[in-house]
């Protein structure tokens, strides 16, 4: 099953305070169709709480972060990461963190910063990625890109995944063209299509806007654009959402022909694969068993292990070992626990035994456990002493293992 911190009836809150339309509106019209430009007055509200220019100056000068988390470029070059980064000095000898000096010089030239995998680092951008993993069904990236007054960063280009900017300060000249290849996979970039895209950049734009504070772009992997800042530094926000595909499915799919006796079978002794003749027939009966082994797809199957590479992709709730622990020591009957926001996990019997399984571990309890867990597993919290199906003594041993194991978590 998959469960996440939502209560009863939302509307995808994430998603909603990126777009101008509801939910239902944009997953029938928008979603990997068409591009959307939301303006600030048409939303419920800002960004600012996601980000700021303070707190770009903060991880920059402060954090210590170090490469891949961020890099430079100028004029769609990217830069040498020794030209922004250098060593932390004594008891932080690491060559590659950020250097403040080297960024300001680089900065003060023209070129852009990019702050990569905020959904890592930003404890605000941390619990809105994931909310938004929830809300979509797809993995979800962000980056901040601060660009200087009256610069370009990179040129006109398209990405693999589909991506909303959330404008944080500044403004922005955005400039979107529709794509010369739709669609594209993760093994399909730009940089293939080049000449296309240079020739599609010079027509009329399908949108060509400024970006201001609280403004919001939807664009569909695929769609070309660029963007040059205004007379202030722009700082905005690329939410990179890896769409899967029915490329994903084929691939899950294909990933059980070891199912089919005929397609383990030996191809014959001595065969020529230069002969294209003599090799016809041997493709023939293999497509004839791979169709066959198709039309007999188990749907539930194959979902299984697209849910398990997506439970692999994203991460549920941050735990907090020092406040869990300390919360493990206090648990009692009259505790309140919840199932751990985002956390994807299938429940299954298994004779006297209930097992809950995730992408990172199997926690097997005996089957009593199950109605509590089920429970939990709905997403309010409960006090442990009203968990279904346990005595009072019971349901403390069950809570704190699962509140151990990261399952639960115990409220402060």
């Amino acid at each position: 099953m998959t469960h996440d911190d939502r209560g009863p009836g939302s509307l995808r809150p994430a998603l909603a305070r990126c777009i101008s339309v509801p939910p239902e509106r944009f997953a029938e019209e928008f979603w990997g169709r068409e591009a959307l430009l939301s303006r600030a007055d048409e939303l419920e509200r800002g960004f600012d709480d996601l980000f700021s220019a303070d707190a770009v100056d903060e991880l920059v000068a402060r954090r210590g972060v170090r490469t891949p988390f961020i890099r430079m470029a100028r004029d769609g070059d990217v830069l040498a990461t020794g030209a922004y980064t250098g060593s932390g000095g004594f008891g932080a000898e690491v060559a590659d963190q950020v250097d403040s000096e080297k960024v300001l010089e680089r900065f003060a030239g023209g070129a852009t910063i990019v702050l990569q995998g905020l959904h890592r680092l930003w404890p605000p951008i941390i619990d809105f990625t994931r909310q938004l993993d929830d809300d979509l069904g797809h993995p979800v990236q962000v980056n901040a890109y601060v660009t200087p007054p009256q610069s370009q960063g990179f040129d006109a280009h398209y990405d693999t995944h589909d991506v909303f900017v959330l404008q944080v300060a500044g403004e922005k000249h955005w400039r979107i063209h529709r794509p010369v290849h739709a669609d594209p996979l993760a093994s399909q970039p730009w940089s293939a299509h080049r000449a296309a895209v240079a020739r599609a950049a010079l027509e009329d734009p399908a949108i060509d806007a400024v970006l201001r504070p609280g403004d919001a772009l939807y664009l569909p992997r695929g769609w070309i654009h660029s963007a040059t800042a205004g007379d202030a530094t722009s700082v905005h926000l690329t939410v990179g959402m890896s769409a899967y595909t029915h490329a994903d499915v084929v691939q899950a799919l294909v990933a059980r022909v070891g199912d089919s006796p005929r397609l383990r079978a030996a191809l014959p002794l001595g065969v020529d694969f230069a002969d294209a003749d003599a090799f016809a027939p041997i493709v023939q009966e293999t497509v004839a068993a791979l169709v066959e082994l198709l039309e007999h797809a188990d749907a539930s199957a194959t979902g299984t292990s697209l849910a398990r590479r997506f439970a692999g992709a994203v991460r549920a709730e941050p735990l907090a070992p020092l406040a869990t622990i300390d919360a493990l020591a206090r648990l009692d009957a009259s505790s309140t626990v919840r199932w751990r926001g985002s956390l994807r996990a299938r429940i299954e019997q298994d004779g006297d035994r209930v097992r809950i399984v995730s992408a990172t571990k199997s926690l097997s309890l005996p089957v009593e456990a199950e109605p509590a867990i089920r429970r939990l597993a709905e997403g309010a919290e409960i006090a442990v002493g009203d968990l279904p199906g346990l005595d009072a003594e019971s349901a403390v041993v069950v809570a704190r293992r699962l509140v151990r194991e990261g399952i639960a978590v115990a409220s402060a």
